[in-house]
């Protein structure tokens, strides 16, 4: 069995739905002990969250993806037996996870200034919608709401359009992705010093880190990045950037040079378009393209674009995508045992030394590791 880089930590994650979760994911796929400390009865909201009604027991299906490889331990925060034990673990914990709004944790008792007093190496991480200040730090953070404040929905779709969400819930996977570089980052210095630390990411800072290139380029110029009229592909890029229909499918053209692309595709009305004006006149360009694209089947645009060392790839579906050899070659599936159930699920997309880290445990029955999690780390104290 791979000796994994976070074997022999243990992290306590308070935390449900999506972001803090995707955290405790990767940290567990990189060998961490995570315990899910969950309400009694109830457990993590994100159990009960099912998406196309699809159910695996008494979970959905959604929590089975973000929480295999994870153990559960309920306790109710609000009964003082139950808040001493898990005061017990958190001295035993090198990492504690959780993503409450503002000021849920300070009424347990659980907050950083307090919880650092029993175990001051604990590594305190926490993600919240807004941050701690400001009007909006009691708002929901719900990943739609925080795409269409931070102005993200507004870079995606065509300017002929309203604005548009990405397809996935990106603001959670991104947080929970950069809490996970924070963690790593304070257990170096803890390894280094000694000490822990507080981590705090919010989803709205990590979608304006997310538009880091769009938001510079408005600091500098004062104004709003314009999308192209249709085969909008990225507001800053130049035609012909973007997503063609063809006679049989769609095609993503990336940067390239005009007139070697009107060459390639034998397009003569491009002829007239020099490199300097692809940017200026990008919608009259993506006009004459998604005309003159339609005509043939992605395969003849994609032999003559490739031929020309243009860069262009067919637009897949996922059943398309997994028929293909690239796809395969990469491995990117898991199975897991979810007590009789079989679950396909994505790895984790590290690999270490070569090898591909797999784990097919699933996700935890709410309360399943009680006895262990009190046998082997509360009472082993005592």
């Amino acid at each position: 069995m791979m000796d994994l880089p976070l074997q022999g930590l243990v992290v306590l994650e308070f935390s449900q739905y999506l972001s803090g979760p995707s955290a405790g994911l990767r940290l567990a796929d990189l060998g961490a002990r995570v315990i899910k400390i969950e309400r009694p009865k109830a457990g993590d909201a994100g159990r009960k969250l099912a998406i196309k009604n699809l159910w695996v027991d008494d979970s959905s299906l959604l929590f089975h993806t973000i929480n295999r490889n994870k153990e559960s331990f309920t306790a109710n925060l609000k009964d003082a037996k139950d808040l001493a034990t898990v005061k017990k673990l958190i001295t035993k914990a090198d990492v504690l996870i959780h993503n409450f709004r503002p000021g849920v944790m300070q009424k347990t008792g659980l907050d950083y200034d307090a919880v650092k007093e029993i175990n001051p190496r604990l590594i305190y991480a926490e993600i919240s919608g807004y941050g701690k200040e400001g009007p909006w730090k009691n708002r929901p953070g719900q990943d739609l709401l925080l795409q269409s404040m931070t102005g993200l929905a507004y870079t995606t779709g065509n300017g002929m359009n309203g604005p548009v969400p990405f397809g996935v819930a990106i603001a959670d996977i991104l947080s929970g992705a950069q809490l996970v570089q924070g963690i790593l980052a304070a257990l170096i210095r803890r390894q280094k010093k000694g000490i822990g630390a507080l981590i705090e990411i919010s989803l709205a800072e990590s979608l304006l880190d997310f538009q880091f290139e769009l938001l510079t380029t408005y600091y500098t110029s004062n104004q709003q990045p314009i999308r192209s009229h249709n085969s909008n592909g990225h507001p800053l890029l130049s035609a012909p950037y973007g997503i063609y229909q063809t006679a049989d499918g769609y095609i993503a053209l990336a940067m390239m040079d005009i007139r070697i692309l009107a060459e390639a595709i034998d397009c003569t009305l491009l002829y007239k378009f020099s490199s300097e004006q692809a940017f200026a006149e990008r919608d009259e360009i993506k006009a004459i393209l998604a005309e003159h694209l339609c005509s043939e089947m992605t395969s003849h645009w994609l032999d003559s674009l490739q031929r020309a060392g243009l860069w262009a790839m067919e637009v897949f579906d996922w059943e398309k995508m997994m028929t293909h050899e690239a796809y395969q070659c990469l491995q990117m599936e898991q199975v897991l045992d979810a007590r009789g159930k079989k679950i396909i699920t994505t790895r984790c997309p590290i690999r270490i030394n070569g090898e591909r880290l797999h784990s097919d445990k699933p996700a935890p029955v709410l309360g399943e590791h009680n006895e262990k999690v009190m046998r082997e780390i509360v009472r082993s104290e005592m």
